[in-house]
């Protein structure tokens, strides 16, 4: 099987959850007997990173429109040169000037999230949503089949966009289970980062983005740090928001207690999860599965999420227990007392890395991408 892999960005490069499973998705698909082209905004180095089957069309930060009659360019290089059996795309904005070229092949939307909805969530409004939207809604409304990672945003695509539900596939998101399962104890892994080994440590990675709810995350360990005087919550990522936060943390009195710890490099993440008493992912809108929760459970720490999107279709099959109350503030700080309580019961370490090998490795999600893929030959 041949497959043309549309993208966004190439991970190494720009880090991000689509970029981060269209990089792992197009280096497992050849071990389950798939064949992978594919075409990103990048440098370069794309090209030789990828083992020459991966091209940047341009690079990521040119305008708009040089991007889109680069990638338009590129495509038709490719077809010229090999024709694939399917093209697989991971993001619509690519996708739609592409779309004349590639009518004659049948196409797989892997679908990551509403675009123009997350652009709104950050003040994208007015006509620039209208364009989004009606851009997605073409391409994946010309798609033979749509691949989501819950179910959620399953009924979200159909009930939004008008995909018919039969042409919808639900397949989870992936992680590949050993990088995180470190053979390292929690104290080792502090004592790697610096950080203390005689406090209760939560640990939330996330964009610095409006719909991730941090601003609620950062006031609830005001109520976290009444019970628990030395709490601290570490933050990881990076965003727009970065500077609103820091100063929300100031007015709030929580230096000693919130801290930015910014990007995160890959070779550190699994320290991080694995240094950590807890995860939490506080988002309020628009999370479709929420990598993160894997992540964190492959490194044998458990995780709270909100009743948001995918987030509970994520971690429910390990413990409804994982699941808050709700977004705001007092139902995490009321989750978080009661895990570092310990009268929330939450799975240990051993099943939290059991849960994710069985459900969420990547060999195991790759063949059911591949099936999908097959459906439409």
């Amino acid at each position: 099987m041949k497959v043309l892999e549309i993208g966004m960005a190439w991970f190494p490069e720009q880090p991000g959850g689509m970029d981060r499973f269209y990089y792992n998705l197009v280096n497992k698909l050849p071990g389950a007997g798939v064949a992978v082209r594919g075409l990103v905004a990048g440098s370069e180095r794309v090209l030789s990173d990828s083992g020459g089957f991966i091209r940047s069309f341009s690079p990521a930060k040119i305008p708009l429109s040089r991007r889109l009659f680069a990638v338009r360019k590129a495509m038709g290089n490719l077809l010229a040169e090999k024709k694939p059996d399917l093209v697989a795309s991971h993001f619509a904005l690519y996708t739609f000037p592409l779309l004349d070229r590639i009518r004659k092949f049948p196409l797989v939307i892997h679908f990551h999230g509403p675009w123009a909805d997350e652009g709104a969530m950050e003040g994208g409004r007015g006509l620039a949503y209208k364009a989004k939207f009606r851009l997605e809604k073409t391409v994946y409304q010309q798609a033979d089949r749509c691949i989501v990672h819950t179910r959620a945003f399953g009924r979200l695509l159909s009930e939004n966009y008008g995909v018919d539900v039969g042409r919808i596939r639900v397949v989870p998101s992936a992680v590949d289970a050993s990088v995180f399962d470190l053979n390292v104890s929690k104290a080792e892994a502090r004592r790697r980062l610096g950080w203390p080994q005689d406090r209760p440590i939560v640990i939330t990675v996330r964009r610095l983005v409006n719909r991730m709810g941090l601003e609620n995350l950062i006031e609830a360990m005001l109520a976290v740090r009444r019970e628990f005087p030395d709490a601290l919550l570490h933050i990881a990522g990076k965003g727009p928001l970065a500077s609103m936060l820091e100063a929300r943390i100031r007015s709030l009195g929580l230096e000693n207690h919130v801290h930015l710890l910014g990007f995160v490099d890959d070779s550190d993440l699994p320290y991080v999860y694995r240094a950590a008493d807890l995860s939490i992912v506080p988002s309020v809108a628009l999370e479709g599965f929420g990598l993160t929760t894997l992540e964190s459970l492959a490194s044998g720490t458990p995780v709270l999420v909100t009743p948001v999107g995918g987030l509970p279709e994520a971690v429910g099959g390990l413990s409804s227990a994982l699941v808050l109350g709700g977004t705001g503030s007092h139902a995490l700080a009321e989750g978080l007392r009661a895990a570092l309580r310990g009268v929330l019961h939450l799975p240990d370490a051993k099943q939290c890395r059991r849960y994710v090998q069985e459900n969420y490795n990547w060999p195991l999600i790759v063949r059911q991408v591949r099936s999908v893929y097959q459906e439409v030959l």
